[in-house]
């Protein structure tokens, strides 16, 4: 019995974080009396959900109900399977019209349905957590979403830019294949559409020559250093009432969430950086004004995330 039980508390545990050695994430809050750790694929996930619903214009309470939600019924991870046909971040199921198994497995449109159901519910901002979510949902289960309610809370403050350098990964390289600027920027326009692309107003130029790059042309984000890092200029974007400060933390903790996946060692904002593989992951200061939210790293310019990716 006792080497049952073991075995079984050892399967959930790989259920819920999925597999050993894995790369930790961590998320604290602005008083640092409460966190949450995690997994890369998990952080991966969250900041997607996250970038989908501001790019939709929705508040930030609508990115806490839907991180709730995934977290309950997924563990935020991409599930492909589920109670009968359901599927994915949310178990959505393809025979309710949620779309098709293909759809509801890719985690932008998963985040994009919920949230157009979301948006449908009358004050759903006023609601309880768990009633939101259930309005949308109709799960067997409704009380479940509350006790996820503190994390997602945490998750959501760092990942829509409120809570500044408060999320941190070790940032190890996954499994992934995917390097260079050229992913970075795949995954840009995967989560924040193709609008986080233009409004960076620069190239990348993948032989990192920036005096190449047509300076006229407006379809990606800047690469310096060898072709090794993406610029991103910040500036305000989507209708919830965000200040750039907000999106240029967005994009920051963005990076860091996907470092393992991306392979990204390093993140500069607001006089601010992370490296991957530090003891600690902490968000060092680096001498720029991060009370005017410059970027003023290492060169970064005014108003700039900095993603420096590996080789």
């Amino acid at each position: 019995m006792v080497v049952l039980l073991a075995v079984a508390g050892y399967l959930v545990v790989q259920y819920v974080t999925a597999g050993t050695g894995a790369p930790g994430c961590r998320v604290v809050s602005n008083s640092g009396n409460a966190s949450y750790e995690f997994t890369p694929e998990q952080a991966v996930n969250a900041a997607t959900i996250s970038a989908v619903g501001t790019d939709r214009g929705m508040p930030e309470r609508a990115v806490t109900i839907a991180l709730a939600t995934a977290l309950q019924e997924s563990g935020l991870r991409n599930l492909a399977h589920g109670d009968r046909d359901s599927l994915g971040l949310f178990q959505q199921r393809p025979s309710q019209g949620w779309g098709t198994a293909r759809q509801v497995t890719d985690p932008a449109y998963a985040a994009n349905v919920f949230y157009a159901h979301l948006a449908k519910v009358p004050d759903y901002t006023g609601l309880p957590l768990t009633v939101a979510a259930q309005r949308v949902q109709r799960s067997g289960f409704p009380e479940a979403y509350a006790k996820h309610e503190p994390d997602a809370t945490l998750l959501a403050a760092a990942l829509t830019g409120r809570s500044a350098a408060s999320l941190t990964c070790a940032g190890r390289p996954g499994t992934t294949t995917a390097t260079g600027p050229d992913a970075v920027r795949a995954a840009l326009v995967r989560d924040f559409g193709r609008a986080v692309i233009q409004q960076a107003g620069a190239e990348v130029d993948p032989a990192g020559d920036v005096s190449a790059a047509p300076s006229a042309r407006a379809d990606g984000p800047r690469a310096h250093g060898g072709g090794r890092t993406v610029t991103l200029p910040v500036t305000a974007a989507g209708g919830d009432g965000r200040g750039v400060r907000e999106r240029g933390w967005q994009l920051a903790h963005w990076a860091v969430a996907n470092a393992s996946a991306l392979h990204i060692e390093r993140v500069s904002y607001a006089g601010r950086e992370w490296v991957a593989g530090n003891t600690d992951s902490r968000w060092r200061t680096t001498g720029g004004n991060e009370a005017s939210g410059t970027g003023g790293a290492r060169g970064s310019g005014a108003d700039s995330v900095r993603i420096v990716t590996g080789e």
